[in-house]
């Protein structure tokens, strides 16, 4: 299969510095042949003072290479946006204060350690090492291990979190667009607020907004974890509240990734801590997915083109399996041909577990970028 070639980093011997960036906390480590070969180290991110924060990184960074067994390649990582990415300049952004005005991270970083640094944003490298590294090859395995030949080549990447983060990975390629903004769904429009932008309907804000809605009172102590252990029975609370705030999120979700996977056409995969609720947002976002549009006639259509399949979802997974192609004549000749009428793609969970996606996106980029 020629998605093979995903699989060319697993022996490479090029090793990347690698650091997954929060507000509170940076956590670095290095990876070779998409395995991390450190035991990854922790810093505070100091987000409110530029020096310190930088110095941290630096610390960081010069710590882990200390227990390389060769100097590495490359620096790679995830950095929240906005941000021009291809030049490593991070802009304002709410968690890293001291970043207001335009920071040239990735030219500092350079000069400081005099290798070539790749950043960013965390969708994107998501998706990519789903790409390259998770989702797509392994269903392309599980496919070819049933006797199916049709290879899936395009990915859309979704992280539900703090925010709604997307990439977009086509025919192993990283879709980063000429501003840095390929494969953004935040901004899209949302389908229950139309004047708002969908990440205020899917996001852990989001979670807690609709709750304390339905509850009519509001309760600045409640996490989006309370709101799961209040949909589970297991605390006190609202339980039909809390399991209507994550389809209230699924719904919305649900219309922004139809319209992203009429753009790409690839398979879906989801990731991200509020992933975690799967079970309260999987049904709404799966019903949205497959609802109906119309004309002014009054035909109806199927929202997708395609068939959407739930993947995680086994006897969904084999019954679409199932659906052999038909053979149909070739006009005026005794030939037949193979002929599937129904088109298909998949929607499922993150297997790699989204910061370990998110790495080894990481290290591709890097690598893919410094070429073979």
């Amino acid at each position: 299969m020629s998605s093979n070639r995903a699989y060319r980093y697993d022996h490479d011997q090029r090793i990347v510095l690698t650091l997954d960036a929060g507000g509170t906390n940076m956590v670095f480590s290095a990876i070779r042949s998409n395995q991390e070969i450190v035991m990854p180290y922790c810093l505070p991110t100091r987000a409110d003072d530029l020096t310190q924060c930088l110095k941290n990184m630096v610390d960081g960074f010069t710590y882990i290479w200390k227990q390389l067994p060769k100097a590495p390649s490359a620096i790679s990582f995830a950095f929240p946006g906005p941000a021009d990415y291809k030049n490593g300049i991070i802009h304002d952004l709410p968690n890293f204060p001291s970043f207001r005005g335009g920071v040239p991270l990735g030219c500092f970083l350079e000069e400081h350690f005099q290798i070539p640094v790749f950043i960013n944003n965390d969708g994107n490298l998501f998706a990519y090492g789903e790409a390259l590294s998770g989702a797509l090859p392994n269903l392309n395995r599980r496919l070819q291990s049933l006797g199916h030949s049709q290879e899936y080549r395009n990915l859309i990447g979704i992280t539900f979190g703090t925010g709604f983060g997307s990439g977009v990975v086509i025919n192993n390629h990283l879709l980063t667009g000429d501003n840095d903004c390929g494969g953004d769904v935040w901004l899209y429009r949302n389908k229950l607020f139309p004047d708002l932008i969908a990440e205020e309907s899917v996001s852990i804000r989001a979670i807690l907004r609709v709750y304390h809605e339905f509850v009519g009172k509001a309760d600045d102590t409640l996490t989006p974890s309370d709101i799961f252990c209040i949909a589970e029975g297991g605390m006190a609370g609202n339980q039909q509240a809390a399991q209507a705030s994550f389809a209230r999120f699924g719904e919305v979700a649900g219309d922004v990734i139809a319209h992203q996977l009429m753009f790409a056409d690839g398979i879906v995969v989801l990731g991200g801590g509020i992933m975690g609720a799967s079970k309260y947002i999987m049904p709404a976002l799966l019903q949205e997915m497959h609802s109906k549009l119309g004309t002014f006639s009054g035909a109806k259509f199927d929202r997708l083109p395609m068939q959407l399949i739930d993947a995680d979802n086994d006897r969904q997974f084999n019954d679409s399996l199932a659906q052999k192609p038909i053979k149909i004549s070739v006009p005026n000749t005794n030939r037949t041909v193979d002929y599937n009428p129904i088109k298909k793609t998949f929607i499922m969970k993150t297997l790699l577990g989204t910061s370990k996606a998110v790495s080894l996106g990481a290290y591709a980029y890097a690598l893919h970028s410094l070429g073979n």
